[in-house]
């Protein structure tokens, strides 16, 4: 049975909207107009136990709304969705205790209390016993590199450490299913990397179930094989990270390092593609990808290339053009 099973999830959000200036208050106070926003629209998709996939879309996209949903924050507009056996809105005990949903923006601990306390309270919710809450405190705190922190007030933390304490929160009762939105925003690039590491390592050792957004690229590549992208709350691509770029980039990059770059006119180098970048001594190109190797062997043919490099498009680049769409 999937870990979690969408389908044709909707929400929709009736808003009030405002006439401007004091007589337009005056007007709301009998007669109002709303609109309807549609933040999820007909989402379908299952998740495999055991899996980590990337939730991509631009803002406003309706990442979030899901995973609230999922989360059992929001109630739908219409549609179903099954976690771990549950309907999430419905909010049973036995499901609340088995599911972590980590926002990067928000805070789950206390502001003003030591981080230890703030997980001691946690460890009580959850019933957890001393010597479990002990050790797998002392793991998490190790592995993230924040063991000397425990006993530092929430507020004086680091951004990067407080987003390390939140993650430790959320996995003390040793969840299923882990929501993640967006948590290594804000971060610098040694605390990202701490933080990917060790959700690798803890949906490979524990098999947890894993449902990560994030704006970060390096994020989605270095952890999930298969992404789900929405966009205006519809879904647009369900499938194995690798397949975008063949998917959705017709062309590929070929450098050539080349002497006397300079000499060589406009005309003649669009000839073998697209000139997207010229500096002394080498040449950048875009190419079909039906036509690589033979541009390739003409380039070859007809100019002194020292040095050939063939890559694809940059992911990143890729899901940049996806939204713009």
């Amino acid at each position: 049975m999937p870990a979690i099973e969408v389908s044709k999830l909707t929400k929709a959000f009736r808003t009030y909207k405002k006439q401007p200036g004091f007589s337009g208050a005056v007007k709301g106070l009998f007669r109002r107009k709303y609109e309807q926003t549609v933040a999820v629209n007909d989402v379908s998709f299952k998740i495999e136990p055991g899996e980590l996939v990337g939730f991509l879309g631009p803002n406003g996209a309706g990442k979030t709304t899901t995973l609230k949903m999922l989360a059992g924050l929001l109630y739908p507009t219409s549609g179903s969705a099954k976690v771990l056996g549950h309907t999430p809105w419905e909010r049973h005990d036995d499901y609340r205790r088995q599911f972590a949903l980590v926002l990067g923006q928000k805070n789950q601990l206390w502001w003003d209390l030591p981080a230890r306390e703030s997980l001691e309270l946690n460890a009580k919710i959850y019933g957890i016993p001393k010597e479990r809450f002990e050790r797998t405190v002392g793991e998490m705190t190790e592995l993230l590199g924040v063991k000397e922190k425990l006993n530092v007030s929430v507020r004086e933390l680091s951004l990067g450490e407080r987003m390390k304490m939140e993650l430790i929160a959320s996995l003390l009762h040793s969840p299923k299913i882990l929501f993640l939105d967006e948590p290594t925003i804000g971060l610098d690039v040694t605390s990202q990397k701490i933080v990917r590491d060790f959700i690798r390592r803890h949906n490979a050792t524990q098999k947890t179930t894993i449902l990560l957004t994030s704006h970060y690229m390096a994020d989605i590549q270095e952890l999930c094989e298969r992404v789900i992208i929405i966009d205006h709350g519809k879904l647009f691509f369900d499938g194995k990270l690798s397949e975008i770029v063949d998917r959705f980039a017709d062309f590929k990059l070929v450098t050539i390092q080349c002497a006397k770059t300079d000499d060589y006119a406009p005309e003649k180098l669009a000839g073998y593609g697209e000139v997207v970048e010229k500096t002394p001594g080498q040449l950048k190109f875009k190419v079909k990808r039906d036509r690589v190797i033979p541009t390739c062997k003409a380039l070859l043919d007809d100019l002194p290339v020292t040095d050939i490099d063939i890559q694809e498009v940059p992911i990143e680049d890729v899901i940049r053009q996806i939204f713009a769409r």
